[in-house]
């Protein structure tokens, strides 16, 4: 808690100085001279002594002081367009294909994942934090990385998986969730989560961020930036810190959207001087209602703290009915843009606080819904989303497909 203290340096007097000054004359003898000054009327002054801290991050970090990585890709003009690769096919033979594909098309972007969805480091890091070092497998050459992107003009963007990490959970179960017996809650998948409330773990992934930020990347994206799926309904039966949290008078549904917004607007803040855009992927749905009540996702709170975000409005993971829509899967072009009139009504409401709209678009095929449920998703299909997109007004966009096996001959430019 701050603390002011103030300090008397002078009190109102009159005071009266007497001096003697005592000459000694040539013939020996002296000459006293007595000196009377009177002094001004001192006025009290106080000094404002203050625990706040001396050096703190502008609101508006000035460019010439923000970190320079020596990596030059330029922002692309006409925009984002993206697709994910995991650490594997960016060390790999992939690699060259997936290159090969941007530099044929209007794609401009790989989403390569730093750290990946169980909480393994693809790359080194120049981190002290050895939980950091104690997680990396070094798979990706990020020199190499870099500069194949920068041969190519490909605009680096790092994927960073946040709180589901099964890696720090397993170092730290005072981060994670415990179960009744006192083990480390897996969802069915077997995936562990860290706690969003610790601050503990905002730090450790911010400093991952910070340190991809110095290997080149242009774009910080934080995924999975979230409690567990469901967690309303366990949140009682787990046992966890609630860091900061633990004196607040709101609910448990009002505390955890407090806690992944303040996650965000502190990363946020931290990587100002790092020359960077932070983007934040976000559930589909989440843009539809007020508040998730589970995982504790804001659209409208999270998108004014970012600079990008993307939704992930895989036709695929909407329930039969949603948005108006009987099957989903079936009418990709419909759902995105029926989506899209959510989403834009929400952004439109935060006017220059709005960030860049950048969907994740689907480019696989969801055969796990059932037959009757999912179609074959190729080039066409891709298609039918962009052309969505573009027509309420968005031009970027990234395309999923978990295993890198892009669709062949879509048409990815509609403006």
């Amino acid at each position: 808690m701050n603390w002011k203290k103030k300090l008397t340096l002078g009190a109102a007097s009159l005071m009266t100085l007497s001096l003697t000054a005592k000459t000694v004359l040539a013939d020996g003898t002296d000459d006293v001279n007595d000196i009377t000054a009177e002094t001004e009327t001192i006025e009290t002054t106080y000094l404002n002594v203050t625990t706040d801290p001396i050096l703190t991050v502008p609101t508006q970090f000035p460019s010439q002081f923000k970190y320079d990585s020596g990596v030059n890709i330029e922002y692309p003009a006409d925009g984002v367009k993206g697709i994910f690769v995991t650490g594997y096919s960016a060390a790999g033979e992939k690699m060259n294909s997936l290159v090969n594909m941007l530099n044929n098309t209007s794609l401009n972007a790989m989403v390569v994942d730093v750290k990946d969805d169980h909480g393994s480091m693809m790359m080194e890091l120049d981190s002290d934090n050895d939980l950091i070092t104690e997680s990396t497998q070094n798979v990706v050459d990020p020199t190499q990385l870099m500069e194949t992107m920068e041969e190519n003009e490909i605009y680096p963007i790092a994927r960073i998986v946040v709180f589901k990490d099964t890696q720090l959970a397993t170092s730290r179960p005072d981060l994670s969730f415990l179960d009744s017996n006192g083990e480390v809650w897996k969802n069915g998948r077997g995936e562990s989560f860290v706690n969003p409330y610790e601050r503990e773990v905002w730090e450790y992934n911010v400093e991952v961020a910070k340190q991809a930020a110095k290997l080149g990347f242009k774009d910080i994206q934080f995924d999975y930036v979230r409690f567990p799926e469901g967690f309303e309904n366990r949140d009682e039966e787990l046992t966890y810190s609630r860091g900061d949290y633990a004196e607040s008078d709101l609910d448990n549904v009002k505390q955890r959207v407090d806690a992944v917004t303040e996650f965000v607007a502190y990363a946020k803040k931290e990587l100002q001087g790092y020359d960077v855009d932070v983007s934040v992927d976000i559930f589909g749905y989440a843009a539809t209602q007020e508040e998730t009540p589970g995982i504790g996702q804001n659209f409208s709170r999270i998108s004014a703290n970012v600079d990008v975000i993307s939704s992930m409005i895989y036709p695929s993971h909407w329930g039969v009915g949603s948005l108006g829509i009987s099957r989903p899967d079936l009418e990709p072009y419909q759902l995105v843009s029926n989506y899209m009139e959510y989403e834009n009504e929400v952004l439109g409401a935060l006017g220059e606080d709005a960030p860049v709209s950048r969907p994740w678009l689907q480019d696989f095929t969801a055969s796990y819904l059932g037959s009757g449920f999912y179609k074959n998703y190729g080039a066409s299909e891709v298609e039918d989303q962009i052309r969505a997109l573009n027509e309420h007004g968005v031009n970027e966009f990234l395309l999923w497909n978990a295993g890198n096996n892009y669709s062949e001959g879509a048409q990815y430019n509609f403006e």
